[in-house]
């Protein structure tokens, strides 16, 4: 495979079990934990949990990913894909509200036949870093009820610097008016369960609180009401970013609530995090 599947169109050689380009992955998806997850949302996780699966590597490189062992070491475990449709019956009969795809891009023609093997009959929820290219998100078209964006920056100097991520603002706001266009305005179930819709997500990260504000002045300019918006300030220090003399301290509650107040401000619908969100026993154990 000739690979030009993320937004770098890097044109890397990929076979099943090995790939030359930016996310040194192969074809086959990579994963690192399959179970029912409940730090979402509270209309993704509900009660039963959201079923979600893990894919490890990504089509970024950020310093500070709260995920870094698998998105950064893409340390994981190689499925099939008849191996990944087993794992989607798994988490239905588990019960879980919904099927949710973090960090497909890169394995999305492999995700694609899974799904053409076993459709759960649960909305799936698609759970990305924003950075995501008009052909991956053609391939998902029909396939997705629910979309997670990250939208991480308003700068792109700063997402370059942090990510690896040229281009990233246009980027992210086109292919988040894709997804919009894909499943239309939240709907809820009568338990308050989404069963379709965007959410657009951005983590606060330490000494960047005008990165967030302009993040947020973006999604409302762009977006208004057609998406929610989650704020998150789960940040802890992590990966490379702990020998970054910026990244290397969690936000502090100053920072915090000059962002929230602008969420407020902005009119978006949406969720917030507590501060107290900010420690390591939220992130997963990656033993697959």
């Amino acid at each position: 495979m000739i690979c030009d599947i993320c937004p770098r169109k890097c044109g890397a050689y990929r076979t099943e079990n090995s790939g030359k380009g930016f996310c040194k992955m192969g074809t086959l998806p990579v994963v690192a934990r399959v179970a029912p997850h409940f730090g979402e949302e509270p209309c993704i996780s509900g009660t039963r949990g959201s079923g979600t699966v893990f894919f490890s590597g990504c089509t970024l490189k950020c310093k500070f990913c709260q995920n870094y062992e698998i998105s950064n070491l893409n340390n994981g475990t190689t499925l099939t894909v008849e191996q990944l449709a087993d794992a989607y019956k798994m988490l239905e009969e588990a019960g879980c509200h919904n099927i949710n795809l973090v960090t497909a891009d890169h394995f999305l023609p492999a995700v694609v036949k899974s799904f053409e093997i076993y459709r759960p009959n649960l909305p799936i929820v698609y759970n990305c870093s924003g950075y995501t290219s008009p052909k991956a998100l053609d391939m998902l078209d029909g396939l997705v009820d629910i979309y997670l964006p990250d939208f991480k920056y308003s700068d792109d100097k700063l997402a370059v610097s942090l990510s690896q991520a040229p281009n990233y603002v246009n980027t992210a706001s086109a292919a988040i008016q894709e997804m919009v266009f894909q499943v239309g305005e939240p709907e809820f179930d009568e338990d308050g369960i989404m069963k379709k819709g965007v959410i657009v997500r951005h983590l606060i990260l330490p000494a960047h609180t005008r990165n967030s504000i302009g993040v947020i002045d973006i999604v409302r300019r762009l977006f208004g009401n057609q998406v929610m918006f989650s704020l998150m300030c789960q940040y802890v220090p992590w990966g490379e970013a702990k020998n970054d003399s910026k990244l290397n301290r969690k936000i502090t509650k100053r920072e915090y609530e000059k962002v929230k107040r602008e969420v407020f401000l902005s009119g978006i619908d949406g969720f917030t995090q507590d501060l107290s969100s900010a420690t390591e026993e939220y992130i997963p154990n990656w033993t697959f």
